[in-house]
């Protein structure tokens, strides 16, 4: 068998125009159907395989979303995930998995493969540039934010972080809880829903104690952590506000092979209503994260800039 260099080689042998071998390559209805079985035939003796990345140029699309996330293996980015894959899917897009581990250079790597036409947009979920940074990239491919940003080049699918914290501790403030513990991801300075979460805190129940802040939770083992650091406490909290149903796992974990009772004894809030906390009757702040994966591809696919807002929502179980 010989190698063929380009359609050219096909349309001689099938008798055909070489923009008629393209149409069929790419799938174009307005084909000769004794045309098209022509070249498909000639196509299957030569056991011909495209360059799709020579295709994908000539169409100017890849029909492929690049998903930017810092991890691969948390429940929160994994929900979000979800979301994407489904609406993508639904639309016969392909998505690219691409996590950064908050490392910027990585991400930008990422952002290239945009300018490259390799992809044609970036959903990111969470991400370690400053949108300076970003931002100019959006001339080669759309871009959407899970996460609200006011920008003329950049569309967000995002919930109201600031009101969902808020309305998570007045919720712990109805029930009589006035020291309340909390925990967090990044530091204040990288992320933005850590400052949002220390201003609702803020808002409800007054200057923060530095004691009843925990940073760098992310897994079981952290709210395991957690649970230790705030019940040694020589005034521990009375409830804790975890950032994910996993962490407050964990301080349940802890809490109740410390002979406590939960919640009577202590109170505990999770984020992201997964299966975990409905097994150990947690209540939850739902943030309806697949929601806003599912409308990050819509906005991809509308290729207009917009803002558009997911509503939370409080789960109330047995734990407050």
């Amino acid at each position: 068998m010989r190698d063929l260099s380009n359609i050219k080689d096909i349309a001689k042998l099938a008798g055909v125009s070489v923009t008629t071998v393209s149409r069929v390559l790419n799938g174009h209805p307005y084909v000769v159907e004794e045309k098209r079985k022509r070249v498909q035939k000639v196509i299957a003796e030569l056991d011909y395989s495209p360059n799709r990345n020579a295709v994908d140029l000539s169409r100017g699309r890849t029909n492929t979303i690049g998903f930017v996330l810092p991890y691969n293996d948390h429940p929160w980015f994994d929900k979000v995930m979800n979301g994407v894959l489904e609406a993508a899917f639904a639309k016969c897009y392909s998505v690219v998995i691409c996590p950064t581990g908050y490392d910027q250079a990585e991400e930008e790597r990422y952002l290239r493969m945009l300018k490259t036409k390799r992809i044609d947009g970036l959903v990111i979920a969470s991400r370690a540039n400053d949108w300076e940074t970003i931002a100019p990239y959006a001339k080669y491919g759309s871009i959407v934010a899970c996460e609200y940003i006011n920008h003329p080049l950049i569309s967000c699918a995002y919930v109201d972080q600031l009101q969902a914290y808020t309305d998570g501790f007045q919720l712990l403030k109805r029930a009589g809880h006035t020291r309340v513990g909390f925990t967090v991801g990044r530091e204040e300075r990288w992320s933005n829903s850590t400052k949002l979460k220390i201003m609702a805190y803020e808002a409800v129940f007054g200057e923060l104690d530095d004691a009843l802040i925990l940073q760098d939770c992310f897994d079981l083992a952290d709210g395991k952590r957690a649970g230790a650091r705030f019940l040694d406490l020589a005034e521990p909290p009375t409830a804790i506000y975890a950032n994910g149903d996993v962490i407050a796992a964990g301080m349940h974990y802890y809490a109740t092979h410390q002979g406590l009772n939960v919640p009577r004894d202590i109170a505990i809030l999770g984020e992201e209503n997964l299966p975990i906390g409905d097994v150990l009757e947690i209540s939850t702040v739902d943030k309806n994260l697949r929601e806003i994966g599912k409308v990050a591809v819509e906005l991809f696919l509308n290729e207009k800039v917009e803002q558009k807002q997911v509503q939370h929502e409080i789960v109330i179980r047995n734990s407050i």
